[in-house]
C-alpha cells in the first residue's frame, strides 16, 4: 500500500469564481461537444461519451472561454473552439491510456479496457477530425494554425517521451520539454486563440499564451507529485501508475541525481528494467522523501503558477482577471 505524504496545499482556493463566469458560455460549449459526438456508427458515442462525459473539469475549454471574456470578444467562435479543445484534449487521453496501457482514467475502466485499444485509438483519431472541421467553421485562419500547430507538437512531445521513458538518464531539462510539448502546448493554444479572434494586439495574445504555457507546466508538475503522494480514489487512476510503467517524471529526475549510487541502482531496477516488487513503490516514495524530490517538485510548479500570473500583469484588473489567477492557485494547490 503507498505512503500517502501530505502536501502542503492552499484550501481556500477553487475555481468556483471562474466555472461561474464562463457557466453560460460552457452551457453552449457541452452542448457542441454533445452535437458533434453523434455517429451512425454506435461505438463512436460510446467511446467518446465515455470519458467526455466521465467528470473532468473541463480546465482546457474553460480557459479558452474565459481569455476571449477577458479580450472582450463579442462573437460565438469561442465557443466552437473551446469544444475543439476538449476534443483534442480528449483524442490525446484516449491516445494516451493506449500507449501507457493504463486501466483507469477519471476513476472509472480507461475506455481500452471496455472495447480494447483499435477503437480507442480509431475514435481519438475521429475527435481529432472534430475538433478540426470546428476550427473551420471559425473562419479565423490564425487560430486554426494555432491549434493546429498544437496537435503537431503535442504528437511530437508524444514520441519525445518514449525516447526519455524508463531512461533514468533523463535530465531536468529534457523532462521539461516532454511536458512543455505533452501538456503545456494545449494549455497555451487554448489561452492564445481566445485573443487572436477578438483581434487584440500582438503583446496580449503572448500574454495569453505564456499564461496557458506556465499553467500548463505548473499543473503537469504536480501531477508528478501527485500520482506518489496522492490518494487513488481523488486521483481517478492508481497511485504509482507512473512507477509501474516506468515513467520518468521530475520527482524521479531529482532523487536519481540526488542520490547514492545504491539508490541509483534501485531506480535502474525498477524503472529501466521493469522488475519493480511488492514494496518498492513504498522505497521509492521513501528516497523522494529522503531527498525532497516531491517538495521541490511542487516548488518548481509553484514558481511557474507566479510566471502564469504574472503575465496577466498586462491586463487592467477584473473580476475575470483575479478568477484566472484564482485557478492558478487551485491548479498548485490540488490534492487530487
Amino acid at each position: 500500500m503507498a505512503v500517502v505524504i501530505p502536501f502542503e496545499t492552499h484550501t481556500g482556493t477553487t475555481i468556483d469564481r471562474l466555472v461561474n463566469l464562463v457557466a453560460a458560455d460552457m452551457t453552449r460549449v457541452n452542448a457542441a461537444i454533445i452535437s458533434c459526438t453523434g455517429s451512425e456508427v454506435t461505438m463512436i458515442p460510446e467511446v467518446a461519451n465515455h470519458l467526455i462525459a466521465s467528470g473532468g473539469k473541463r480546465l482546457r475549454p474553460m480557459l479558452t472561454v474565459a481569455m476571449a471574456q477577458l479580450s472582450g470578444y463579442g462573437g460565438d467562435g469561442h465557443v466552437k473552439l473551446a469544444a475543439a479543445v476538449e476534443f483534442m484534449h480528449t483524442a490525446t487521453l484516449l491516445h494516451d491510456d493506449v500507449v501507457d496501457e493504463s486501466s483507469m482514467r477519471r476513476g472509472k475502466l480507461a475506455a481500452r479496457m471496455l472495447w480494447g485499444n483499435e477503437a480507442s485509438v480509431l475514435v481519438g483519431d475521429f475527435l481529432l477530425g472534430q475538433a478540426f472541421k470546428l476550427m473551420v467553421e471559425v473562419g479565423s485562419l490564425r487560430a486554426l494554425e494555432i491549434l493546429s500547430s498544437a496537435a503537431a507538437v503535442i504528437a511530437e512531445g508524444e514520441v519525445r517521451q518514449l525516447g526519455t521513458a524508463k531512461n533514468t538518464s533523463t535530465t531536468e531539462d529534457e523532462y521539461l520539454a516532454v511536458i512543455r510539448a505533452k501538456t503545456a502546448e494545449l494549455f497555451a493554444a487554448a489561452c492564445e486563440v481566445g485573443p487572436v479572434i477578438a483581434g487584440r494586439p500582438k503583446a496580449e495574445q503572448a500574454a495569453c499564451r505564456s499564461f496557458g504555457m506556465n499553467l500548463g507546466i505548473a499543473f503537469q508538475l504536480v501531477d508528478d507529485a501527485l500520482d506518489y503522494g496522492g490518494k487513488a480514489a481523488k486521483l481517478g487512476k492508481n497511485v504509482g501508475d507512473d512507477f509501474r510503467e516506468g515513467k520518468i517524471t521530475l520527482p524521479v529526475v531529482l532523487a536519481f541525481r540526488r542520490g547514492s549510487e545504491t539508490e541509483r541502482e534501485f531506480w535502474r531496477r525498477t524503472l529501466s528494467l521493469g522488475e519493480a516488487a511488492d514494496g518498492d513503490l513504498d522505497h521509492a516514495i521513501g528516497l523522494m522523501s529522503k531527498h525532497r524530490a516531491l517538495d521541490d517538485t511542487f516548488m518548481r510548479a509553484r514558481h511557474y503558477g507566479a510566471i502564469a500570473k504574472d503575465a496577466l500583469a498586462l491586463f487592467p484588473a477584473s473580476p475575470m482577471k483575479e478568477a484566472l489567477e484564482e485557478a492558478v492557485e487551485f491548479s498548485i494547490g490540488r490534492t487530487h
